[in-house]
């Protein structure tokens, strides 16, 4: 036999080097699988299906007379063909593989092998029972504690006096926070191991856990209720003003999400109520002859529209190079609700009385107001698009 077709014998150290390799490779890969498989719902199955495309997991051999990249011939020396071994002994080979991985902390590696492993459906139950509790420790390795506490209970339905994969269900319980479950699996081991000192303790843990657990929900629960009543209060305030609100989804009654601004700048500055129950509103000044915006986040309702202006122009706008923008000069319009008209704001009004006027409409949370220079053409040009009142 022609020396340079014979397979390389792999030394421990050599395997150990290529898991190592394997590894930050695969933690790449994953990482950006993982960003793609999140946002459809991750699954097992699309893992692996993603995974068998990849080099490292090829299912198909090269075609004879291909050469193999040692990359290649070290992934044969980490899997087995199927044609050569049965179940049990593909099972048994990945077992190996990923406890070799898991000894050496490539738990991303271990879990692959202990997958395939399963995948092989031996029947062999005390082996599968392994390969799962084996899979549930690299898990929880990784902090995946759901997929860790799955697994577990896949190996108690093969081995119902697992103690190990008793042990970790109960501790992957506690960490989601899943008391009650955590509470009836340790009562399961203390029947099989009454003695069982560790389960004593992760018992305590519970309580303490589920006192802390019930204090945090009280707190939160209290925190809602509040923000519920400061809601209620907001709505009921905005009402009895006649400010009237585009109402969202046909309802027929304002509820917060009528209060949501859909422009980025005001996303965080929603209408509240000060100290004395006064209304504080994000508002947009919109100048149509330059496409320019003014956004002024907290615009207290007894504060005059003239007074808003004077502190806007304090320093004039970078765009406004002529100067000819100041509370003196310039003519203010709302949008009617219906859409087609314009109504002239006077500047000495406050903003909460111009809110009540009839026709004003507050669309997303945000009231907004058209500025013109007076009497300028731009302002005799937009007019005529709408039917001026």
């Amino acid at each position: 036999m022609d020396n340079n077709n014979r397979k390389k014998i792999w030394t421990y150290d050599e395997r150990l080097e290529l898991a190592t390799k394997l590894e930050g490779q695969l933690d790449d890969f994953v990482s950006q699988l993982e960003k793609r498989t999140f946002k459809e719902g991750y699954t097992e199955e699309s893992m692996l299906e993603e995974l068998e495309n990849h080099p490292f997991f090829m299912k198909k051999a090269p075609e004879p007379g291909q050469p193999l990249s040692p990359l290649v011939e070290g992934l044969q020396q980490l899997k087995y063909s199927p044609e050569e071994n049965t179940p049990e002994q593909l099972a048994k080979s990945y077992k190996d593989d990923g406890n070799f991985n898991f000894n050496n902390g490539q738990y991303r590696m271990s879990i692959i092998s202990y997958t395939e492993g399963i995948r092989t459906r031996c029947k062999d139950q005390e082996l599968l029972a392994q390969l799962y509790n084996n899979r549930a420790t690299a898990h929880y390795m990784l902090q995946n504690y759901r997929c860790s506490l799955n697994d577990s209970k896949q190996a108690i339905k093969l081995k119902s006096d697992y103690a190990k994969s008793l042990e970790r269900a109960a501790r992957c319980c506690l960490r989601v926070k899943d008391f009650d479950q955590c509470n009836e699996l340790c009562d399961k081991i203390l029947r099989i191991f009454p003695e069982e000192r560790v389960i004593l303790d992760l018992k305590r843990q519970i309580i303490l856990s589920d006192k802390t657990s019930y204090r945090d929900q009280r707190k939160q629960k209290k925190e809602a209720a509040k923000l519920s009543k400061e809601e209620e209060e907001l709505l009921s305030t905005i009402k009895s003003r006649g400010i009237k609100l585009e109402l969202l989804d046909g309802d027929k009654i304002p509820n917060l999400k009528d209060l949501e601004s859909k422009i980025p700048e005001l996303m965080q500055s929603k209408v509240h109520l000060d100290g004395n129950n006064k209304l504080v509103w994000p508002v947009i000044f919109l100048y149509p002859e330059f496409q320019e915006t003014d956004f002024v986040q907290n615009f207290h309702e007894d504060i005059t529209i003239k007074e808003q202006l004077e502190e806007l122009y304090f320093s004039p706008p970078p765009w406004d190079t002529q100067h000819l923008y100041n509370p003196d000069t310039v003519a203010i319009y709302f949008e009617g609700k219906d859409k087609n008209s314009l109504h002239k704001v006077d500047i000495s009004n406050t903003l909460g009385k111009i809110l009540t006027d009839e026709q004003f409409l507050v669309r997303g949370g945000t009231p907004a107001f058209l500025i013109f220079v007076k009497d300028s053409k731009a302002e005799a040009r937009y007019l005529k698009t709408y039917h001026k009142e």
